[in-house]
């Protein structure tokens, strides 16, 4: 393989070439489809936005980098099915781009980025107009492989954007408590015997879910970044228990929850 200028987007393309040569690559990358790379894909994305959440930006010149040969990867499988190459890809993108910007690359203009998201979302159903898909639903196009949390977002802005909206966080609140009460509703059936209730509970935590996702979109939280924060909290906490337990000489698996549950204060004081 010829050495490449630093940078040079070619190096990596012949890297995953040679990786994937079946005279002489590697017999894992060999043996991959787009199937199983999926869940890798999915994966490097999160990595990056951790390391953007730790603000670690050596990590996410790495991460960046994972994510990267992903796109690599897959490109690289098209190809090789005469389907289309990385250049079709970075082609289909500075193509898209363009089109989605003309107040950008053209003499459109727009108030700012509120009003640039409304016309965002107008172009792409433009797209899929131009493209004979059948579905006209204000909800068209929203993938369904995304986190489900996410897609409950989109799902809730685009009702949004034809009126379906609550008016306002109170009406929201109220119905997150109506929630948690079917919620316990069900969890008392399953407890008196009710083996039915176990499908109904499942059914009625989504709802919660599917309503707390509503409040973060009411107060512009991103539920990812929140839920992310609780956990990233949580565990900073839990590390905390067990560091405070062990200088204590005691296991904090051989404590009753009354105690664990003194540490659990003594760290929240601490913070």
């Amino acid at each position: 393989m010829s050495a490449s200028p630093r940078g040079d987007i070619r190096r990596l393309l012949a890297v995953m070439a040679a990786l994937r040569d079946p005279g002489g690559g590697c017999p894992w990358d060999l043996e991959q489809t787009f199937s199983t790379i999926a869940p890798y894909t999915i994966e490097e994305a999160y990595e990056v936005a951790d390391a953007i959440d730790r603000d670690d930006l050596a990590d996410l010149k790495d991460e960046l980098g994972d994510l990267l040969l992903q796109v690599v990867f897959h490109a690289r499988m098209a190809e090789e099915q005469r389907a289309f190459a990385f250049a079709d890809v970075v082609d289909a993108i500075s193509d898209k781009m363009v089109r989605r910007h003309p107040h950008v690359f053209g003499d459109e203009e727009v108030a700012d980025a509120d009003a640039q998201t409304v016309a965002w979302e107008v172009l792409k159903q433009r797209e899929r107009e131009a493209r004979g898909e059948p579905d006209a639903s204000a909800l068209a196009g929203i993938a369904r492989g995304l986190p489900e949390w996410q897609r409950a977002v989109k799902l809730q802005k685009r009702a949004a954007r034809v009126g379906f909206d609550w008016p306002g966080i109170e009406p929201v609140l109220a119905k997150l408590a109506e929630e948690i009460e079917e919620v316990r509703a069900e969890f008392e059936a399953l407890g008196a015997g009710d083996a039915s209730a176990r499908d109904r509970l499942e059914e009625e935590v989504g709802d919660m879910l599917f309503v707390c996702a509503n409040v973060a979109r009411h107060g512009g939280v991103d539920v990812g970044a929140a839920l992310r924060r609780a956990n990233h909290k949580f565990e900073r906490r839990f590390r905390a228990m067990e560091t405070l337990a062990a200088a204590e000489g005691r296991a904090l698996e051989n404590l009753p929850l009354e105690a664990q549950d003194a540490y659990w204060t003594r760290v929240k004081a601490d913070e």
